[in-house]
């Protein structure tokens, strides 16, 4: 395995934290860093680990932070305010940048620096976690299964507890609807626009359409124009997504927002071991051409967080050997659709393609 020196930012929160212990046990060595001091100095201490300690907030700082650093693993959001500094200063000392982020507009921020990037020899990968790893894989394997593919739909369901971050990130997008892609353009839609009903891999669930990362990333691996995104939800979410559409300014208010917030902070960090463990996550997508014929294809993966940590070092791993190309990247842009079949616990299974038949709705 070949090693570097590289950066995890953000190793004191419950992501950072899964991947540093990760990283120790398959050998690597990274240095940690981050802006609350006793938190990174305690873990780095645990795990025989260099550490760096700077905030996002002077680029001055930011830059001795990545110092010698071939690349940063960034861990620390919510992405939509520590995305943009960390880039600055990759771009600035040009250092490769990796991060876990799930947010459409981090995707769009970095895409439209790709001439940028590619200048200075640098590569931004966002997204080397369970959103978008699986459903970007599966977005261009479809894509290859079925080259002229005009419409895409993706979806996931998953088992288990979202950690502090996650939910935080969430509730700062609680009123900004939804959003898929058509004719390759970014379409805002009401939230949970549209259901359907689908055989994840575990039998038929309900589904509503959600902003996932994939409505930027897959147009990016993939260039088919129409894109749509599914989470599996139970009715009671369902219907709080369709109320939400007329409580925007209540959801929005301060007072809410505040009370939201203590409660998630006085929350668990994320799952537990054991909850990890016993999580799993399904993913599906289908691609149909403007024929009407259609491919499906399925992932069955390891719990989100513990795939997430495994990701990312396999990213890392596949930088460090000089595998990605420079400029900005998506996960299956950079490695191909079978990166992650690569990640332990991951199994694939594609349906037979369909006929041309009756077009979905539109």
């Amino acid at each position: 395995m070949m090693t570097g020196p590289w950066l995890l930012y953000g190793a004191n929160g419950y992501t950072g934290e899964l991947v540093a212990r990760l990283a120790v046990a398959q050998g690597h060595h990274p240095i940690l860093a981050g802006r609350k001091a006793d938190a990174v100095c305690a873990l780095a201490d645990e795990l025989g680990l260099p550490r760096r300690l700077f905030s996002l907030d002077d680029p001055g700082h930011v830059d001795e932070g990545l110092e010698g650093m071939s690349l940063v693993l960034h861990c620390a959001g919510p992405f939509s305010r520590t995305s943009r500094p960390m880039a600055d200063a990759c771009l600035r000392t040009r250092t490769h940048y990796l991060d876990i982020t799930g947010e459409v507009a981090v995707f769009e921020a970095l895409a439209a620096r790709e001439s940028e990037a590619r200048d200075g020899g640098v590569t931004l990968l966002p997204g080397s976690g369970f959103d978008v790893v699986p459903t970007d894989c599966l977005a261009l394997h479809l894509k290859r299964r079925l080259p002229a593919a005009r419409r895409l739909a993706l979806g996931f369901e998953a088992l288990g507890r979202v950690s502090r971050g996650t939910a935080l990130t969430a509730l700062e997008g609680l009123d900004r609807g939804g959003l898929v892609r058509r004719a390759g353009v970014l379409t805002p839609v009401p939230s949970a626009w549209r259901t359907r009903t689908i055989d994840f891999g575990q039998g038929k669930r309900k589904a509503i359409t959600i902003p996932w990362g994939d409505v930027s990333t897959a147009w990016h691996s993939t260039g088919i124009p129409d894109v749509e995104v599914y989470m599996a939800a139970p009715w009671t979410l369902r219907l709080l997504s369709r109320a939400s559409r007329a409580l925007g300014p209540l959801v929005t208010s301060g007072w809410l927002q505040g009370l939201l917030r203590q409660q998630i902070l006085a929350g668990p960090r994320g799952p537990s071991p054991e909850e990890r463990q016993r999580g799993r996550a399904w993913v599906w997508g289908e691609a149909e051409d403007q024929e009407g014929r259609r491919a499906v294809s399925r992932l069955e993966t390891p719990e989100a967080y513990t795939f997430t940590a495994r990701a990312s070092l396999a990213a890392v791993e596949r930088m460090l050997a000089g595998e990605a190309p420079e400029g900005f990247q998506t996960p299956a842009s950079a490695f191909g659709p079978d990166f992650v079949l690569g990640i332990e616990g991951v199994r694939r299974h594609d349906d037979l393609a369909e006929p041309a038949g009756p077009r979905l709705p539109t």
